[in-house]
Parts: C-alpha cells; sequence; structure tokens
C-alpha cells in the first residue's frame, strides 16, 4: 500500500461479533408451488442442484440460474410426495416464477403455483426444540409451515410458536451485519445478473455431473479451464481519523485498487459499524489479489481494507480459480 493510503487503526476485530443470545434471524422469502409427476425433472433442469433423484422429506440448495450461469436467485428446494416447494432465499421470486414458467410446455405435467409472501426463521444462540436432520424438512407440528432444520419456514401470516416468539429479531442493522460476517450474497450487491455461483462462493449448490441443464456448460468450463476470474471476500476498513475523506468512498460500486493503481475488485455491499467503530462489507476480488491481505479503495488518498474469507463462502471446485502465473490482466 502507498503511504499517502488513509490508515487502518488496530481496532477489535469486527468478525468477532455474535448475534444476542437467543434471538432470531427472520428473513422474507418467496414460496412457489411445483406439483406434478415432472416436477423434479423441470427443477433438475433449471436450477445448479442435482433434483431428478431426489426423494420426499429432502431439503436440497440451489440456484436459479440463466443459460450463461449467471444468477437469478438462491433457493432450497423441498421435496414432497406431490411435487416440491421452491423456497426463493434471496433474489427475485417473481423473476424466477417467470423463467419456469416460460420453459414449461403443455407436455409437461406441472402446475407452477403463484409467489407466496413467507418467512424464514433462524434462531440464533441455541437451536430449537425440534431440529430436523441435516438435509431434511418436516411439516411444523401443530401448525403451517415447515421445520427445516433448525430454520423455520412460515406463511407471512401464521403465528411463531411460543418457544421462537420468546427470541428478540435482529434489528436491520444487527441482520445485515450477520449476513456480511457469513458472506452470504444479497440481490442488488451480488446478485444482479452478472455474477455466477462460484464468484459468490455457492459451489456447494452447484452439480457439475447431473447431466444437461440450463448454463451447464458455462460451470463446467468455469471449472475445467480454471475461469473463475473473481471470487467474493470480506473487507473492513476502520474509523479514520479525516471522515471527509471517506464520504462515499466505501459504498457499493466502488472500485478496489493495489499499491500499483492496478484494478483488483469492487465492493459490493457496504455497512457502517455503530459506535464510530468503521465500515464491513463484501467485495468481488479478482483472482490475481485473492491471497492479498489488503486493498484499497479508488486513487490517493484511499481507503485501506482489509480481507478476509468468508465463513460460509464454498470453494469453486479444483481446477476453478487458481491459474497458474501472473494473472493480473484477467
Amino acid at each position: 500500500m502507498t503511504s499517502s493510503s488513509v490508515p487502518i487503526s488496530t481496532a477489535a476485530d469486527p468478525w468477532d461479533w455474535t448475534p444476542p443470545a437467543l434471538s432470531r434471524w427472520s428473513r422474507p422469502v418467496g414460496l412457489l408451488r411445483l406439483d406434478g409427476v415432472d416436477t423434479l425433472r423441470v427443477l433438475h433442469g433449471q436450477t445448479s442442484q442435482a433434483l431428478e433423484a431426489a426423494r420426499p422429506g429432502q431439503w436440497l440448495g440451489t440456484c436459479c440460474i440463466g443459460p450463461t450461469a449467471r444468477l437469478r436467485a438462491v433457493a432450497e428446494v423441498l421435496v414432497d410426495a406431490d411435487g416440491a416447494w421452491l423456497v426463493i432465499v434471496d433474489g427475485d421470486p417473481e423473476a424466477a416464477r417467470l423463467a419456469l414458467d416460460r420453459v414449461l410446455f403443455p407436455a409437461d405435467k406441472v402446475r407452477l403455483g403463484p409467489v407466496a409472501a413467507a418467512t424464514l426463521h433462524q434462531p440464533l444462540g441455541s437451536a430449537g426444540p425440534d431440529a430436523t436432520p441435516a438435509g431434511t424438512w418436516a411439516p411444523l407440528a401443530g401448525s403451517s409451515g415447515w421445520q427445516l432444520g433448525e430454520a423455520l419456514l412460515l406463511p407471512v401470516d401464521a403465528p411463531l410458536p411460543p418457544w421462537l416468539a420468546e427470541r428478540s429479531p435482529l434489528e436491520p442493522q444487527q441482520a445485515e451485519r450477520w449476513r456480511l460476517q457469513q458472506g452470504l450474497p444479497a440481490a442488488p450487491g451480488e446478485i444482479n445478473g452478472d455474477t455466477n455461483p462460484f464468484e459468490l462462493g455457492l459451489a456447494a449448490r452447484v452439480s457439475l455431473t447431473k447431466g444437461c441443464y440450463v448454463g451447464q456448460e458455462t460451470l463446467a468450463k468455469l471449472a475445467t479451464y480454471d475461469g473463475v476470474k473473481q471470487q467474493l471476500r470480506r473487507w473492513w476498513a476502520t474509523a479514520v481519523p479525516d471522515e471527509a475523506a471517506c464520504d462515499g468512498a466505501v459504498t457499493a460500486g466502488t472500485p478496489l485498487h493495489d499499491g500499483a493503481g492496478a484494478r483488483a475488485g469492487v465492493i459490493t455491499s457496504s455497512l457502517e459499524l455503530p459506535g464510530g467503530r468503521g465500515w464491513i462489507g463484501l467485495a468481488l476480488v479478482r483472482r490475481a489479489w485473492l491471497q492479498e491481505p489488503e486493498l484499497q479503495t479508488g486513487a490517493d488518498p484511499g481507503v485501506r481494507l482489509q480481507l478476509s474469507i468468508p465463513s460460509a463462502l464454498q470453494t469453486p471446485p479444483v481446477g476453478a480459480g487458481g491459474g497458474a502465473g501472473d494473472t493480473r490482466a484477467s
């Protein structure tokens, strides 16, 4: 880094933060019902996960993607005997539904329902009383809704179980901080039609062996030919003496540079911490700079950002994003 950059202080690591005890992270989601014997075949072909052989009671994470593997939405699939629920965790539920509707033919034995509003509640601090085994779901006993591991998925008008209602929901800033700490992509910063699942750390939601599906060719090339040119990283900038120097300097869309002035990435999400402790966020960092501990915003004087790997990031497949030699022109 150049000596004229705004310095970073030695404040406590913000990534050590934990949510309040006995709280809950409640996120609005879109709920889409598919019924019929061809449901899993259609979802298998239109999303990134291997779903055609899934069994009732399974819960699988997937990505809704386009023909060039650009991410439309992050989703969960709850399989039952009659079809499946597609839960749009982040992204545009109506756009995801429209994409499915466009590929359905009269011969397809699938009934596609409207998007319904729901809420995904994740208990924090300790699990609830009736968690299901990993990768499975079950109807919620005594109420409408579903149990997904430790989480509860409820229609928006469904009452909370008493044990969950006793937990305080995270405030908006706390919820965003929790998302950033884990490195979970969200619209519009990370999910915007310009990124793919490997870049956003969602490799576990992608099957490279399931056969033909939308976006398969692009994802296979990314894995085979070391084509992942950028990856998601967390960043942290502490408070600086000159507040004016940081005005707008760490907002989404701000380019990142190395000490020599080369463009190394872009900020995708940003959050100011309470108490003047600085800013945190997510950034897409180009692969030649993924091992750098720091980058900076703008030209000198810039704001230096400390980089780290998000806790929930899933590394791209072997052979992707780690090419040999100098690739700084990529």
